[in-house]
């Protein structure tokens, strides 16, 4: 960490670790609550997107559209693809927007902006491209912040990665409870949008209680 000349400085080096490791340690935990706000802007931007394509009569609040993707691509006879990037977008936004997965959902998030990206720029809509460029720097840079998960993954890092809290199959069964809720919210809204947008409500509650349960468990293995 220290050059040879401050190695060979006993002295100096005691004095500059302690203050090397005060300025660190406040950068880094101001990184990794940056990089969780940008995890959950981008899941509540993409997951309410695709929630609004999906609904019935498109009654969901979505931050970006548009919700009539499907009826614009469908006379390139892309109808499939467009009912597939909201399915994704859906799926995406809640492994971001609940923190438990948000790495995987910044992955997967990578080819889904491209691929949304060059059908913008394809049918030449002004300003959308500047905007998804814009979704997959905030991306890029949660992959960064997270780069010690993903490095031993193309053999580059050495030593695996250990979450400060360890997550538990009670933890994972509640968020895949409330995935499971969310989902199916979608087409209970075409016989209840009331019931629907309760369904939906309760599933990311259940889905943010997973990380209690984790911690409760940590303090009483």
């Amino acid at each position: 960490m220290f050059s040879p000349c401050i190695s060979s400085m006993p002295g100096l080096r005691s004095i500059l670790h302690p203050l090397l490791l005060s300025f660190l340690c406040p950068m880094k935990t101001l990184l990794i609550r940056l990089r969780h706000i940008a995890s959950v802007c981008l899941g509540l931007i993409f997951f309410s997107a695709g929630m609004a394509k999906l609904y019935a009569d498109h009654a969901f609040p979505g931050l970006i559209g548009p919700v009539w993707l499907e009826d614009e691509l469908a006379p390139y006879g892309l109808g499939l693809f467009a009912q597939f990037v909201a399915w994704g977008q859906v799926i995406v936004g809640y492994l971001l927007l609940t923190l438990r997965f948000s790495t995987l959902g910044a992955v997967m998030l990578v080819p889904m902006v491209l691929n949304i990206l060059m059908v913008t720029i394809s049918m030449e809509w002004r300003g959308t491209p500047y905007i998804l460029a814009f979704f997959l720097a905030s991306n890029l840079f949660v992959l960064f912040v997270d780069r010690q998960k993903l490095l031993p993954v193309i053999d580059y890092g050495t030593t695996a990665f250990t979450p400060p809290i360890p997550k538990t199959w009670r933890g994972n069964l509640i968020w895949a409870a409330g995935l499971i809720l969310v989902l199916g919210s979608i087409p209970l809204s075409f016989v209840s949008l009331t019931a629907g947008w309760a369904i939906c409500l309760t599933g990311l509650v259940l889905s943010w209680s997973g990380g209690r349960i984790d911690k409760r468990n940590l303090r009483n293995p």
